[in-house]
């Protein structure tokens, strides 16, 4: 039977000190390129993988990560897992994902519980969770490392990882506008959100340097849910004059939004145009095809990884990027092309 190689056995190969073997392994910086390449490839020849037990025991972690989150869509908890595992998989760190009711008068101490419970070194935190600053300062006060997706900066630079919502929505009114459309109508999201918020003054803001207001009453809240872009349109459409174009703060609600203009006998785009938020995997999938603002998710996800992972293990060069995350315009056959 062949022995498994270990850590000594590693560095006795490489001429080089346990610890800085142990550096290698755990992704720290502090390592020359040289030197990491020589072990990369002794660990890759001898079939080498540590302990987890034992390496947890020696470096008081867990080695395990958790997201936290509120029922964002599955497409959307995917993308963000998979930019996850893509760094720290490598690492030797494994993933624990904590939904939770953002709602719930008890949810920081729900959230609390489950950091206890599976012993996370540390947490990502997904929106509209990310949000909530109470939930941020018991991570604080029970030492639980944490980074916070979001599109606004909440937080220290090193706990943030921010998409630009707002530059998005000036490209979305910029494009409408120069395609000729200057009826429009909103259903943004619940308020109290900073991407509610982000969104619907990014658009208006825009519109207004094109000399176009939008009324209030073009403006109506959903609850990001697809059953509320179809009550929210369904009102919209019953207005005098009808807007021809409506804005949904995410696509959920924009493709009830073109179901709720199908019920009604309303052509999309033919009389009416649509756009939604997010890119989700229905976007391209429906008929027609929607036009939305797609976040580069798992990219953002990888980031709040890196971020984490440099908390955790110290590695200061890696978690102080303060540039927001640019989000792009994808149009689709909802504003008409085809």
């Amino acid at each position: 039977m062949t022995k498994r190689p270990t850590i000594n056995d590693i560095a006795e190969k490489a001429g080089v000190s346990k610890r800085t073997v142990s550096r290698v392994i755990n992704g720290a910086t502090n390592v020359n390129a040289k030197t990491r390449e020589k072990i990369q490839q002794i660990i890759g020849e001898e079939g080498f993988s540590p302990d987890k037990k034992a390496r947890g025991l020696a470096s008081r972690r867990s080695y395990l990560l958790g997201i936290i989150y509120d029922n964002p869509g599955t497409f959307y908890i995917d993308q963000v897992q998979d930019g996850v595992l893509q760094v720290i998989t490598d690492r030797g760190y494994e993933l624990i994902v904590h939904p939770c009711d953002y709602r719930d008068a008890g949810f920081v101490e729900n959230c609390m519980e489950f950091t206890k419970r599976s012993n996370v070194d540390g947490v990502i935190v997904l929106p509209p969770v990310s949000e909530s600053s109470a939930l941020a300062s018991a991570l604080r006060q029970q030492h639980v490392d944490y980074v916070r997706m979001a599109s606004v900066a909440l937080d220290d630079p090193e706990k943030m990882v921010i998409s630009d919502d707002r530059a998005a929505m000036r490209e979305v009114a910029d494009y409408l506008v120069s395609e000729g459309h200057h009826d429009f109508a909103v259903i943004c999201g619940p308020q109290g959100f900073s991407s509610t918020a982000e969104r619907l003054e990014g658009f208006c803001q825009a519109l207004e340097r094109h000399d176009i207001t939008l009324p209030l009453t073009r403006i109506i809240e959903g609850n990001n849910t697809y059953e509320s872009g179809i009550t929210c349109a369904r009102e919209l459409l019953q207005l005098t004059p009808r807007p021809g174009t409506i804005f949904a703060n995410n696509d959920e609600m924009a493709i009830g939004v073109i179901r709720a203009a199908y019920d009604m006998g309303i052509a999309v785009p033919d009389s009416l145009r649509v756009i939604g938020f997010d890119d989700n995997l229905m976007a391209a999938r429906i008929i027609p095809s929607l036009t939305t603002v797609r976040r580069p998710v798992a990219e953002m996800a990888a980031m709040a990884a890196r971020k984490l992972l440099a908390r955790i293990e110290g590695n200061t060069a890696d978690n102080t990027s303060t540039q927001p995350v640019k989000a792009s315009l994808i149009v689709r056959e909802s504003t008409g092309k085809h």
